[in-house]
């Protein structure tokens, strides 16, 4: 019953090693792009001089071509752009100016706001 036990177990971790791999194996089949976040980045900051980068995303569109979605603002403007990751051409630019009421900036006040709370609270644990 102990070697019965043995072969379960090797098989098991065979079974997960033929897994692992098939899955890494699927990975590596798709190309990875051609332009590269950094390259895409650089494009996009030529695009609008003096900005800084809010968020970079890849986005693999199936037929058509994947493209690398970066967002930028600058002063209170939020450009997003769409990068084709094949060729590094712009495909896309949009231009929006930056609300107050914008998600990012809210959760930013809200944690200004709990940190404010929790430093009076550890002036009354002090008491």
């Amino acid at each position: 019953m102990h070697i019965t036990t043995k072969i379960i177990v090797a098989s098991a971790g065979v079974m997960a090693l033929v897994a692992g791999g098939s899955a890494a194996l699927a990975a590596a089949d798709q190309p990875a792009p051609k332009v590269a976040v950094e390259q895409a980045v650089q494009i996009a900051q030529k695009e609008v001089p003096g900005a800084w980068v809010r968020e970079v995303g890849f986005d693999k569109r199936g037929t058509r071509p994947d493209v690398w979605e970066v967002e930028l603002i600058k002063g209170d403007i939020e450009h997003e752009l769409d990068i084709d990751a094949a060729t590094g051409k712009l495909l896309k630019k949009e231009s929006e100016r930056v609300d107050s009421d914008d998600d990012d900036t809210a959760a930013g006040q809200n944690s200004q706001s709990t940190q404010n709370s929790d430093d009076s609270d550890d002036s009354r644990d002090d008491d």
